[in-house]
């Protein structure tokens, strides 16, 4: 509520002397951004980012995710209306470290992070804050068209499903905003094409090490499970990227990812935004590369329990489980395909 009072209309800001030309220039490009997604991506008409709020902070909020130690499972706060929901969401810094150190108690793995932008799915008009406007331009395209996809479409208690279409979606809507406003030779475009690459062939990447870890966790015996045994196996994930991964990608974007200090909680954010990016990509080829076509057809999923699942059938992909039980030496193929390509299969 605090925010809200704050808010102030976009138009009041631009007049406002005491907020830099650089700041202003970036509150304009929201506006086009808002408008592109609304009149070109065909997303839901709202009145989200026609005001604008001065932050005393880095971050809106500061965002808790934990984890289970030997599954690589969500630990899940519920919520009224949104169901479950895989983080915890803090605007002062100091309670988001409480909490996680409650959440350590109970010996779960946990990750603390600050988050710049937020949504709150249509309930309120969501304000321009300026922790955006420390974003690259085409990022803060990206951004305000990932936000407005999550006030077109949330299906309650599916996080995973929900972030990671709003982050196809941002990419798409990005390269398409620039491919209208700068044209097919823009540089900016060509850099953004190198980022959404990179995505995928992360993407590609994280999605097939979560699923092997999630059985590595299945099959390893309670005896077994020995902290020293867990970080390592985590830390092989790290040096395959390193080795196998990062020298196709384009831009320096995933760098960091060889080490970080992750744990199942950090790993299931990217899970969260990243996993199984193709399925998404197979619908919008199925759609004609239409997003109006694409969007009704994401909606159809709605009422399922397990939306990616679905998306799955939808598109004509089924799931490991399915090809193993069709058919006994499926696994056996897929290993010989991992043995031929640097990256693992999808």
């Amino acid at each position: 509520m605090k925010l809200l009072n704050s808010r102030i209309p976009i138009e009041e800001a631009l007049k406002d002397p005491k907020i830099p030309d650089a700041d202003k220039k970036k509150l304009e490009l929201a506006q086009k951004a808002r408008a592109f997604a609304e009149n070109d991506l065909h997303l839901k008409p709202t009145q989200n980012y026609t005001s604008y709020v001065k932050l005393d902070r880095p971050y809106a909020t500061y965002v808790v995710s934990a984890a289970y130690k030997w599954e690589l499972k969500h630990y899940q706060w519920s919520y009224p209306i949104l169901g479950k929901m895989p983080y915890k969401g803090y605007f002062n810094e100091q309670d988001a470290k409480a909490e996680a150190q409650e959440m350590q108690k109970e010996d779960l793995d946990t990750y603390m992070r600050g988050v710049t932008a937020y949504s709150t799915l249509g309930w309120f008009k969501d304000p321009l804050l300026s922790s955006m406007l420390s974003y690259k331009d085409y990022d803060l395209v990206n951004t305000i068209i990932h936000e407005t996809v999550h006030a077109t479409l949330y299906i309650k208690g599916n996080a995973d499903f929900n972030e990671s279409l709003a982050s196809f979606l941002g990419n798409k809507g990005a390269e398409q905003y620039y491919l209208k406003e700068e044209g097919a030779n823009s540089p900016t475009l060509a850099q953004i094409k190198k980022d959404n690459e990179d995505d995928k062939i992360f993407s590609k990447f994280i999605s097939q090490e979560l699923k092997e870890l999630a059985t590595w966790y299945k099959n390893l015996p309670t005896t077994e499970r020995v902290e020293e045994k867990r970080m390592a196996r985590i830390q092989a994930i790290q040096e395959k990227f390193k080795k196998e991964v990062l020298p196709t990608m384009h831009t320096k974007n995933y760098e960091k990812f060889t080490n970080a200090k992750l744990n199942n909680a950090r790993l299931l954010v990217y899970k969260t935004y990243l996993q199984d990016l193709a399925d998404f990509e197979t619908l919008y080829q199925q759609s004609g590369k239409n997003f109006q076509i694409f969007i009704e057809r994401c909606k159809a999923l709605e009422g399922e329990k397990d939306p990616a699942k679905k998306l799955k059938e939808l598109i004509g992909t089924k799931s490991e489980n399915e090809l193993s039980a069709n058919n006994p030496s499926a696994e056996t193929q897929q290993d010989q395909k991992k043995k031929e390509s640097k990256i693992p299969t999808h």
